[in-house]
């Protein structure tokens, strides 16, 4: 027996629990894992309070990432006590996920956790750090440089902004943060960014064209909020987007692109090739600050995974959460 959270739909009555649970429920797979560290993510979140159609099989284990060590693997890439990783590929959704205190899941699935890392800083990152990595590489490949301009991260204050403010500014980026949350301009500040603007001026409705103001955008918000960023990147910028926290609408024109030749990076995490997985991880161990680390993120036991899920999607949240399975 073991302890995860257990989600269910029974009767359209749709619930949340901490749960007991024997080796039956876990999945088909080439790799067994006792699981030592998940996260709370924003899709984890939408998933345990049914706010999302998140979950595509009932009963599920939430849970859209994880760190632990392999107790059993028939596949030759893995051995018993290596710590691995997992982020995305339906784990959580389709599959039982990490919100669990065992896994089971196909070798393809996993790479192992770099050197320079340790398995707990793995998910004070998460699928939202490794996002947030691949958005800043896809800014480096369009050729964005730090003496191009400044950067925008919208969404400042959750995972993928806070990590990514991180990244861009130990990389030599001038970063403008956007936020609901003033209040945090401080935390903000301290963890890079040289400016903090108010979500309200992008969050609105705006004209097919503004002001050309950023070399680069980082967007986890979608909605207006992508569209004013596109509106207002400078000629030939570049704007990375990969989530939808504001909607999944996109009320812009084609203006910025015909006009400026911007370019509109989508960032997939879930089906990365395993070959840009690793390379991503590899870069965060070389260039995450382990100290602003522990400053954005929080530890919760598997036990309150459920309550705080509702306090992530409240806003109540800042930075990471990392969910200890052993409690």
């Amino acid at each position: 027996m073991f302890k995860a959270i257990q989600i269910s739909n029974d009767d359209d009555k749709y619930t949340a629990q901490y749960a007991s649970l024997d080796q039956v429920d876990l999945a088909e797979g080439d790799v067994e894992i006792d699981v030592q560290y998940s996260t709370l993510n924003y899709k984890d979140a939408l998933a345990i309070t049914g706010k999302g159609k998140i979950i595509r099989d009932f009963p599920m284990i939430p849970g859209i990432d994880f760190v632990g060590a392999v107790t059993k693997s028939s596949d030759d890439k893995f051995k018993e006590g290596e710590l691995v990783i997992l982020n995305g590929f339906g784990v959580g959704e389709r599959f039982p996920g990490g919100l669990s205190q065992k896994a089971r899941v196909p070798a393809k699935y996993l790479i192992k956790l770099p050197a320079g890392i340790t398995a707990k800083e793995s998910m004070m990152l998460g699928t939202a750090g490794y996002t947030a990595m691949l958005c800043v590489q896809g800014l480096v490949q369009q050729g964005v440089k730090p003496e191009d301009g400044e950067i925008l991260v919208t969404g400042a204050n959750g995972g993928v902004g806070s990590v990514a403010i991180m990244l861009l500014s130990k990389l030599g980026y001038t970063v403008v943060a956007s936020t609901g949350r003033p209040n945090e301009s401080a935390f903000l500040t301290a963890l890079g960014a040289s400016q903090i603007i108010p979500r309200d001026t992008l969050s609105e409705p705006g004209k097919p064209m503004g002001k050309e103001r950023w070399a680069g955008v980082i967007d986890s918000v979608g909605s207006h909020t992508l569209a004013n960023a596109c509106a207002t990147t400078k000629y030939g910028g570049t704007v990375t987007a990969c989530g939808l926290a504001q909607g999944m609408d996109f009320p812009a024109t084609v203006a910025p692109f015909i006009l400026r030749g911007i370019k509109l990076i989508g960032i997939d995490s879930v089906m990365r090739p395993l070959e840009d997985r690793y390379n991503a991880w590899q870069e965060l161990a070389e260039l995450i600050d382990s100290q602003k680390l522990a400053s954005i993120s929080s530890e919760i036991g598997l036990s309150k995974a459920v309550d705080a899920a509702s306090d992530l999607l409240a806003g109540k949240i800042r930075g990471r959460v990392v969910v200890n399975v052993a409690n």
